[in-house]
């Protein structure tokens, strides 16, 4: 019932309108004078007045409305659909006359320049209305056509920020596996089948708009190992993981950047006073996410100016997948970086 009524809402708009005036009018002309009803009169008269009406009506509204928002000229459509609805009006008029006049004689109120009036004014109000439902209809329309076209562009400009994701991580984690060989590391199969499976996840489910967070956590934690593997466990990480749920669902590789910066910027190659902690908390469908590393003295620029097109384009992704619905805050002192990122899960 309910898609029924979201395919047709347009005509049911239409026949609510016309069940409305058609009962107005019918009331009035049947049951709005004192007498009783003279159905052989009220009949004929509700005929007419409904289908000239619709005659008018729709003749505006298919034929000469479409052409004014198309060619968007007032001029040149009052020059066109005027002289017609004068015609229409008039016959309309008539014809009512016609039907009236058996039952009120020839001298009766339906010669009269206030009925005429009523009836040209009465169709211009129908006609109107009638007309302002379409432009109604049209301005939906380019609504749901720019939606359309901006949810495209968000797609299309999301879809890239993920690629620009794959070959950054493809990149460091290749430096990995070359630094592992090279040192004939006896890690080293290994290493090549976790990145084997964190390719696949890349490859097929990054392709989604979401995917399980329990997912998204499993590749972090291959991740975190292959960093590990390189370190040769020479370096404390930390890696706590609270609450969840089968249903948690998040954007991919949207929580990974954080991580690789850390990597990247917060082990140095003595290694003595290296550190990093991350943190991951579900608590219905919020989600805190915090990732804090050693400062290197080395690094003089902070890690927003050093991590180049990674913050750039996670900080991108956060605002087009979770409008309004995260919080993110980087932070350091001398000692030591900080991020701190708050979703609203799905």
């Amino acid at each position: 019932m309910s898609s029924f009524l979201t395919n047709n809402k347009k005509l049911l708009l239409h026949v609510a309108f016309w069940l409305m005036y058609a009962s107005f009018f019918y009331y009035m002309i049947a049951f709005g004078r004192k007498e009783e009803p003279d159905w052989t009169r009220v009949l004929p008269d509700f005929s007419f007045n409904i289908l000239g009406l619709l005659t008018i009506s729709y003749l505006n509204y298919f034929v000469f409305l479409p052409r004014l928002l198309e060619h968007k000229d007032l001029g040149r459509y009052l020059l066109r659909f005027l002289p017609v609805f004068a015609v229409l009006s008039y016959l309309f008029l008539l014809g009512k006359r016609a039907i009236l006049l058996p039952f009120t004689g020839r001298d009766s109120w339906v010669y009269s320049t206030r009925f005429g009036v009523s009836v040209i004014i009465t169709a211009l109000f129908i006609v109107v209305f009638v007309g302002l439902l379409r432009f109604v209809e049209h301005y939906f329309l380019l609504e749901a056509e720019r939606k359309e076209l901006e949810n495209r562009q968000l797609t299309s400009e999301l879809r890239f920020l993920r690629a620009q994701v794959n070959p950054h991580f493809l990149f460091n984690t290749l430096n990995n596996v070359y630094f592992l060989a090279v040192n004939q590391s006896p890690q080293t199969p290994e290493v090549i089948a976790k990145l084997s499976g964190m390719m696949r996840y890349m490859l097929h489910e990054s392709n989604h708009a979401t995917v399980p967070l329990d997912k998204e956590v499993a590749y972090m934690e291959n991740y975190i190992d292959l960093e590990k593997m390189r370190l040769n466990d020479e370096v404390p990480i930390a890696f706590e993981v609270r609450g969840g749920g089968a249903g948690a669902r998040i954007v991919p590789l949207i929580l990974i950047t954080f991580l690789e910066n850390a990597f990247k910027h917060g082990i140095s190659n003595a290694g003595g006073h290296s550190w990093i902690t991350v943190s991951l908390v579900l608590e219905g469908n919020k989600l805190r996410y915090d990732v804090r590393n050693s400062r290197v003295a080395e690094h003089e620029k902070t890690v927003s100016e050093q991590s180049g097109i990674g913050l750039v384009n996670v900080k991108r992704r956060l605002k087009l997948s979770y409008p309004g619905k995260h919080r993110l805050t980087v932070n350091e002192t001398e000692e030591e970086y900080a991020v701190h990122l708050e979703l609203t899960l799905s």
